[in-house]
């Protein structure tokens, strides 16, 4: 019984140093830009000078171009009012764009917002990010699919975990330097995540960021929408509806 117990206790002290282990990062603003206060922020993603933003709400989602110092939007396509708009992102010529109960994508031209095709999956849709070879998917859930990005197919699933836990609402997604980083929705944290094993290796915690307790609807007006600019390595934050995007340096905290 004794040898039991004290197995016990070292499998829980192995637990407990494995969580301190995640590091938390706070931020630095280096900039913030106008954003538009109609923009129910659901996928977004930096493109050659350019914000791709894709907006939620049956009867007013859109999929749109944004000039990233003016916050003007410069292209704009409007999806039928049955779809509430998800996620999405860019594959060579053409945007790939979810949409959120609906089981229902949509593949446009990338420079003119044609509709191509649409294609369907099982489930919900929240966003989409992508590396060199693959489209991450992720659907509400600790799961995150792998698609082939020519065939849209599920190849592999992910299964996310911190400190051995499944971590759910995974929602809107960004690649970043080999990582995905993906808002956990109702909250101010960033999980960065490993592709390769699922684990969350850092925490990004965006608190005070901004106060959405002044927006009509702070419940649903939170945090969502994360874009990278690898050339210049500048990462970029917004919200649901928020009035600003902002540029951030993260800052790594001591540890526990």
């Amino acid at each position: 019984m004794l040898r039991r117990f004290t197995c016990l206790l070292a499998l829980l002290a192995c637990a407990a140093a494995h969580a301190v282990d995640i590091p938390v990062y706070g931020y630095r603003v280096v900039h913030a830009y106008p954003h538009d206060t109609g923009a129910y922020t659901e996928g977004l993603f930096y493109k050659d000078g350019y914000l791709y933003e894709s907006t939620g709400e049956k009867g007013s989602s859109t999929v749109r171009k944004v000039a990233l110092r003016s916050g003007e939007t410069v292209q704009r396509h409007n999806l039928p009012a049955r779809y509430f708009g998800e996620g999405i992102i860019d594959w060579k010529d053409r945007l790939v764009q979810l949409t959120w109960q609906s089981g229902t994508g949509f593949v446009y031209d990338l420079a003119s917002f044609e509709l191509r095709h649409t294609f369907r999956y099982e489930g919900e849709g929240w966003a989409l990010t992508r590396d060199d070879t693959h489209l991450y998917m992720s659907d509400g859930t600790p799961v995150l699919r792998v698609l082939d990005p020519e065939t849209l197919e599920v190849v592999r699933r992910i299964h996310v975990t911190a400190d051995g836990a499944p971590v759910t609402n995974l929602n809107e997604l960004e690649w970043v330097d080999g990582e995905i980083y993906a808002n956990v929705w109702l909250t101010d944290r960033i999980a960065r995540i490993d592709p390769t094993s699922g684990h969350v290796v850092g925490w990004i915690d965006l608190g005070g960021l901004f106060d959405n307790s002044q927006l009509p609807n702070p419940g649903d007006d939170v945090l969502n929408g994360i874009a990278w600019d690898a050339k210049h390595r500048r990462l970029f934050v917004t919200g649901k509806c928020w009035p600003k995007l902002f540029e951030i340096q993260l800052v790594k905290r001591p540890a526990r």
